[in-house]
């Protein structure tokens, strides 16, 4: 796991990518969350879609609202980049549009995006 801190109007985000996948279950999620504040400080974070366990994108598993649940609870906020055009789940595509309508996570296209919305949220 790398984590690179990325300082954006102000605001520090932390950007995590690995080669392998790093959230499978909400307990890996806790340990991300804690890695990364320890490491960095930082409250804000950017994964990969490729970190989270397939199971993640299949809403029938919980799991996304499970690990999602958490990074509210701890005040994190979090953009998970990746193509999420591969999935059909017309409840998923509802998932991921209700999310981006929030102010805590955020299912973006590029890291670059990611960066200019979590820098600019309050």
């Amino acid at each position: 796991m790398k984590i690179t801190k990325v300082e954006a109007v102000g605001e520090n985000i932390a950007v995590v990518s690995s080669n392998e996948i790093l959230i499978g279950d909400v307990q890996s999620a806790l340990d991300l969350m804690a890695t990364v504040h320890y490491e960095t400080g930082c409250d804000r974070i950017i994964i990969n879609k490729s970190i989270l366990s397939e199971s993640f994108f299949d809403l029938k598993t919980r799991l996304a609202g499970e690990i999602l649940q958490k990074f509210i609870n701890y005040r994190v906020k979090v953009a998970i980049v990746g193509d999420f055009s591969v999935y059909a789940s017309q409840s998923l595509k509802a998932f991921i549009y209700e999310s981006n309508n929030g102010n805590d996570i955020f299912f973006l296209p590029t890291e670059q995006q990611a960066i200019e919305k979590l820098s600019t949220l309050k």
